[in-house]
Order: C-alpha cells, then structure tokens, then sequence
C-alpha cells in the first residue's frame, strides 16, 4: 500500500520534518495497521475507504447517499416481485397445502 497514495487520499497524514521527510508517529502507524486489517477484513479498497471518510467529513454528501438509499429502498419495495418469485411462491404454498 503505497504511502503516498494513502496521504493523497487523507486516509493517513503524517507530519513533515524541516526537510520535508513524512513523520510518523504512534497514531498514523496505528492508522495504518487498521487500514491494512480494514482492507483484508472487508475486501475494500482505498478509495472505498476514502469515500467513507469523506462521508464523515462532509454532512451534505452523507445526507445526498442517504436520501438516494432511502429512495432506492422505496423504489425496490414499491415494485412488484418477478414473475419467477410468483411462481415459486405458489409451488411452495401448494406444497405446503398438500
């Protein structure tokens, strides 16, 4: 995992010496260690995780996602089940008659 591409994303942000060389103290290597466990754990990639934080970071993004998965949630339960789910409802409904 790159480190630069960590810091780009702001997932981790050491300090700088004078010279301009990344510093990292105990709280970017525990940020680091729970990247790296976050991202086997979950499968997830960095701009995943990039995005979750820019959810916690800005209140208007996070309330945009959850009202379109509030509306994705509407729209999936508003439609009718497929023709297929029918079927196998009434095969099971019949077995369980007989």
């Amino acid at each position: 995992m790159p480190l630069q591409r960590l810091e780009r994303a702001e997932l981790v942000v050491p300090s700088r010496s004078v010279g301009g060389y990344r510093l990292y103290g105990l709280r970017e290597l525990n940020q680091l260690r729970a990247l790296d466990a976050m991202r086997s754990r979950f499968a997830v990639g960095l701009a995943e995780l990039a995005f979750a934080l820019r959810l916690r970071r800005e209140p208007d993004l996070r309330a945009a996602v959850e009202t379109w998965l509030a509306g994705a949630d509407a729209a999936l339960s508003a439609q009718a089940p497929p023709e297929w789910v029918e079927w196998e409802q009434r095969k099971h409904e019949r077995l369980l008659a007989a």
